[in-house]
């Protein structure tokens, strides 16, 4: 059952104490050099750039402008979410830390090659896909 307790009554058996004052430490950074990010845009717009140029159609103009938006909007916004306040601690690795120590990954500890494979095997994928797709339009 519930009981009824007036707040003096509260007041004067409870402990109050001071909210802690521990600072929130927030990392936003994403560890991988920004080179790896440079290229997976690199590449994707390279594919948007290859596939404009090799099948140019006037239909074509808006639908190329808007997947360039998403490419643009789906990478710029977090690289702008991770210099939002408060300040944090957390920076990129640099290119020499990920030579030397690798990163930790969810199976393990992987090279700065192994890295780089994982990273950026899709957008070179996706950009070779565009050349060849080209390639093939242009010669039949």
């Amino acid at each position: 059952m519930s009981k009824h307790l007036i707040r003096e009554l509260v007041a004067e058996q409870a402990i109050i104490h001071d909210a802690p004052k521990v600072p929130h430490e927030a990392d936003r950074s994403f560890e991988l050099p920004k080179g790896f990010y440079v290229g997976t845009v690199a590449l994707y717009l390279g594919f948007l750039a290859i596939t404009a140029v090799g099948f140019a159609s006037p239909g074509l103009i808006i639908p190329m402008a808007i997947f360039t938006l998403f490419i643009v909007a789906g990478f710029g916004l977090p690289a702008l979410w991770t210099r939002i306040g408060p300040e944090h601690s957390g920076r990129n690795m640099s290119w020499a830390q990920l030579s030397s120590q690798g990163i930790a990954t969810h199976t393990g500890r992987v090279t700065a090659r192994d890295a780089m494979a994982q990273v950026l095997i899709l957008p070179a994928l996706i950009f070779c896909w565009g050349i060849v797709t080209v390639t093939i339009a242009a010669l039949v």
